[in-house]
């Protein structure tokens, strides 16, 4: 690289390049920015030096847009420059906007604190540092979580703390090329809205990024570590949510490669659970995630489960559990029967009904339950937990969209005291009051005292699943994603989007299109005509087909790309045979992807 450039030449170039269209305007116009304004005065020299390489594609890439708050905070690919990547500025500037905005919803003279905790990722303790530098000169205490932590915990400590914000440093189950910040609020959640708006509004207007030496603040103790004492409330808090009964099952336990030991395997021993098993080539720290399949450590995908169930088999265990690199989300699998050697996993749908029904059960068991208890999903998760509520007389708060931050906000505008169990599909899952987050640790603790009650009842997990779809329907779900990167990928998909808006599929396998639920212009369609919507105002589309099914659809809100999610289901009293059912329903699902991909493409 250069250590010296002509910022005149450069900008030429830029000009020249963008008139051959070898950059986006919007690339072009944050390139200008970061070369001419001070504030990016050290980044100046590399942004030049790609620009003398012609390195367009790379600029582009980086540059085309600036990172939102999406439903997992400000997330993406690390590089060293662009307003599109994670890189010391981008996180600077998102610390240093939070500080400002949270100082400006206080007095003056109000003292503050922040916690903040990081993963196993590369760079996330250089990040975590630098944003507790940065709060640190703001006038923020900064409770600061030494060593690997997960991303619940860190929510935790907020509340315990009585934080006025926190941030964790996570890329959650994204490749190793990313990382991130999730920025959270006083209550424990992330950022909701209008403080989301107005954080990222704060975020775009930093000039200066104002920080004390790390070092220093420790020193002086305006940082304080505070694992030890946070470790052992948080893991109190989880352990005193169970419930009595067996704990006589086998377990193996897979961090794949994050934080998850850090409190699973505690919270299990202290549960009573004392053969435990952690899975040895997924158990060391390591952001490159390096004996995972694809190295990207996500519970939802089936295959980062083969090698566990192996060793499995070999040493006889029950169940196996396994957390993403920032342990919010539990995987789980076991043997299709008692000492079967046919393992399967679940998907996060499955999980959320099997513990939905177990902690209702337990809570009417101890005469606990009252007609105020709720339970909280989003829009694009299993119906099956509201008729699974609707059996024990609770409510379900169910309009909601993707994100478990407005899982948490519901906990907060309904009120905690009644609140039983939030759940959403992509294997996240809360229970009690402590955290607003979806939280892999108690949710493993939960999975395990289902587990160990199952097989004293002589049934497996798998089986437990069937009786509920005796019970409430058989129900079928799967997402697909279409991966659309880069500029032109954000362009395709606001077509696509568009698209299911004004003139989605009239049929997909077979059954008719009823309605148009378009939760971005507030409106439901039918042949009827077009009303008011009653729910949430976000980019989701979702196509109401006939007989209980439907098919969302959605852009993520932190990777590139747009995901269908896919319901089908057979009521309980049309069930017959429940294999066949299953066979119905998974050919139903196999036909609306089919069709799907085949209208997406033709876009």
């Amino acid at each position: 690289m250069s250590t010296g450039f002509d910022a005149t030449t450069s900008l030429e170039q830029l000009a020249a390049a963008e008139a051959a269209e070898k950059i986006t305007p919007s690339a072009a116009e944050n390139i200008r920015t970061w070369l001419t304004e001070p504030r990016y005065s050290e980044y100046a020299a590399l942004v030049a030096d790609h620009i003398t390489k012609a390195d367009w594609q790379q600029l582009d890439d980086v540059f085309w847009t600036v990172i939102p708050f999406g439903t997992g905070g400000r997330r993406g690919r690390m590089y060293p420059i662009g307003t599109n990547a994670i890189n010391a500025r981008t996180i600077g500037e998102s610390a240093q906007g939070l500080a400002d905005y949270v100082k400006e919803q206080h007095d003056a003279d109000a003292r503050l604190a922040c916690a903040i905790a990081y993963d196993t990722r590369h760079r996330s303790r250089e990040f975590a540092e630098l944003c507790a530098e940065i709060m640190v000169a703001a006038g923020f205490k900064v409770y600061f979580l030494d060593g690997y932590r997960s991303t619940p915990e860190l929510s935790f400590t907020v509340r315990y703390h009585h934080c006025a914000c926190g941030i964790m440093v996570t890329a959650s189950h994204n490749p190793p090329s990313d990382n991130a910040v999730k920025a959270y609020w006083s209550t424990g959640g992330q950022i909701l809205p209008p403080h989301d708006r107005g954080v990222i509004d704060r975020v775009m207007s930093v000039e200066t990024i104002s920080r004390v030496p790390f070092a220093e603040a420790l020193a002086d103790g305006r940082v304080e570590y505070c694992q030890d004492e946070v470790d052992h409330a948080y893991q109190q808090c989880i352990v005193a949510l169970g419930t009595p009964g067996p704990r006589d099952i086998k377990i193996i336990y897979s961090p794949m490669h994050g934080v998850g030991a850090s409190a699973i395997v505690p919270v299990l021993a202290a549960s009573g659970f004392a053969d435990v098993e952690v899975f040895g080539p997924h158990a060391k720290p390591d952001g490159d995630f390096p004996n995972v399949p694809g190295h990207v450590s996500n519970p939802e995908n089936p295959a980062t489960f083969d090698a566990i169930i192996e060793r499995a088999k070999h040493v006889g265990a029950e169940v196996i559990l396994s957390s993403d690199p920032d342990a919010d989300r539990l995987g789980l699998a076991a043997p299709r029967t008692l000492g079967g050697s046919d393992w399967a996993t679940f998907t996060g749908n499955q999980i959320g009904a099997l513990l939905a029904e177990y902690v209702l059960s337990r809570r009417q068991l101890a005469g606990r339950h009252t007609p105020a208890d709720y339970v909280v999903k989003t829009l694009v998760t299993t119906e099956m937990i509201r008729r699974i509520a609707d059996s024990y007389g609770a409510r379900t708060e169910g309009n909601l969209l993707v994100g478990f931050k407005w899982i948490a906000g519901v906990i907060d505008d309904v009120g905690p005291d009644h609140f039983v169990f939030g759940t959403e599909e992509s294997h996240g899952y809360l229970a009690g009051t402590n955290t607003r987050d979806k939280d892999a640790v108690v949710a493993a603790m939960l999975a395990a005292e289902l587990a160990a009650e199952c097989k004293e009842a002589g049934q497996s997990l798998h089986e437990k699943l069937d009786a509920l779809y005796w019970q409430h329907g058989c129900h079928a779900e799967r997402t697909v994603s279409q991966t659309m990167p880069g500029s032109e990928g954000m362009a395709q998909m606001k077509k696509l989007m568009e698209t299911f808006r004004t003139s989605p599929p009239q049929t997909l396998g077979g059954f008719d299109v009823a309605q148009v639920r378009d939760y971005g212009n507030g409106t439901v369609r039918t042949a009827d005509g077009e009303e008011p919507l009653d729910g949430p105002r976000g980019d989701l589309v979702i196509l109401d087909l006939t007989a209980g099914n439907y098919v969302a659809v959605r852009p993520s809100g932190t990777e590139p790309k747009v995901k269908f999610y896919m319901f089908a289901y057979e009521p309980a009293e049309q069930l017959a045979n429940l294999d066949d059912a299953k066979a119905e329903l998974n050919n139903r699902l196999d036909a609306f992807a089919k069709e799907l991909a085949a209208f997406a493409e033709r876009i």
